[in-house]
């Protein structure tokens, strides 16, 4: 019984650890590429930038693929502002049903 608990915990731990390591970086610190490599390295994080008029901040998940959407999800072509590209060209995970296919 107390194998199968350590079992358990252990198995808990490992499926929650990596949902909460999401990284978190300013896209207009940074220039296009360097955005795209720390999606592709990193394969999910969050970004944030100013709003058109700089009143709020915004931000969003980014991930490299299909892979790092969950079921019902799809990895949809976006853009963020960067230091060197008002429209960097990376993916975010969007909804898919009947009434928006991809």
């Amino acid at each position: 019984m107390k194998t199968v608990a350590v079992a358990l915990l252990l198995l808990a731990i490992g499926t929650a650890g990596p949902a909460l390591a999401i990284s978190r970086y300013d896209s207009l610190n940074r220039s296009c590429a360097s955005v795209q490599q720390i999606i592709s390295r990193e394969r999910s994080v969050l970004l944030r930038y100013p709003s058109r008029s700089g009143n709020i901040v915004l931000y969003d998940r980014y991930v490299a693929g299909d892979g790092q959407c969950g079921s019902g999800y799809y990895a949809a072509s976006s853009s963020v502002p960067t230091k060197d590209n008002p429209r960097c060209p990376v993916y975010n995970c969007r909804s898919s049903s009947v009434f928006n296919p991809h």
